[in-house]
């Protein structure tokens, strides 16, 4: 028993305990960590001609070397879907100051936009871009995708995707018309006012539904008539309307009755 008890209190006993601790916390980790930048499918070639284009369109707001300045934020770590989500909408490069970067027609083309991505990846760790599977709205869940966007993303962007306004002149905008790598990777980098979804709080498969949920929109109400399609302020308003229509039509025939 004494030796038992001695195995039991070795000195080396909680060096063993505060490694295998290391070991199960980094494996926790590696299993549930933010999917890292894929610069690996890059070429050298495209990251130098990324890092060009950087410096010609992009350094005098985020730095000559994307670390940021007191204009316009450090883009070290942000990844590939950032860039690829900002660059691919048009919403950067940024014609002017506002409350919020606005969508307009994209100033570089899928291979240039690919290189910028490349190159900003290379700066440090982040969200990489989706894969075809990840963002196929085929392979999703229609009903829990409407679940999981009532809980997360209704608040701003309406029941069903159509957009709304916030709060300094900035809106959530409408998402029917939004490609369905532009949407998760909305998801996946927060841009602007949104929050970050990252795959901890929301799985590869969750994100999934949600563009099967609004690709389903697209196809427009499966009730009928959308009003809309603005809640209940369009329902109210016609509401407000048919109803003071009956009753202004009811007073006018019960006074010609009356007479």
């Amino acid at each position: 028993m004494k030796a038992l008890a001695a195995r039991r209190h070795h000195r080396f006993a909680p060096v063993v305990l505060l490694l295998l601790a290391l070991l199960v916390t980094g494996g926790v980790y590696a299993a549930f960590a933010p999917t890292p930048a894929n610069a690996e499918t890059a070429s050298t070639e495209d990251i130098e001609t990324g890092q060009k284009l950087f410096q010609a369109n992009c350094a005098t707001c985020h730095g000559p070397n994307a670390e940021g300045t007191a204009t316009a934020p450090s883009l070290v770590g942000v990844g590939a879907a950032s860039v690829d989500f900002q660059v691919s909408t048009g919403r950067m490069p940024m014609q002017m100051d506002g409350p919020q970067a606005i969508q307009k027609p994209r100033q570089f083309d899928e291979e240039q936009t690919a290189q910028l991505a490349a190159y900003v990846a290379s700066l440090g760790a982040g969200p990489a871009i989706p894969t075809d599977e990840q963002v196929d709205a085929e392979l999703g869940d229609a009903a829990n995708g409407a679940a999981l966007f009532r809980t997360n993303c209704a608040m701003c962007h309406n029941a069903i995707g159509a957009g709304g306004a916030l709060s300094e002149g900035k809106f959530a905008p409408p998402l029917w018309e939004t490609s369905e790598r532009n949407i998760y990777q909305a998801m996946l980098t927060g841009p602007q006012s949104m929050p970050v979804f990252n795959d901890a709080t929301m799985t590869p498969e969750e994100k999934r539904d949600i563009i099967t949920f609004l690709v389903d929109q697209r196809e427009g109400s499966a009730g009928g008539l959308s009003l809309g399609s603005l809640g209940p302020v369009s329902e109210g308003l016609w509401a407000w309307i048919v109803g003071m229509g009956l009753l202004i039509g009811a007073a006018v025939w019960i006074g010609a009755k009356s007479s």
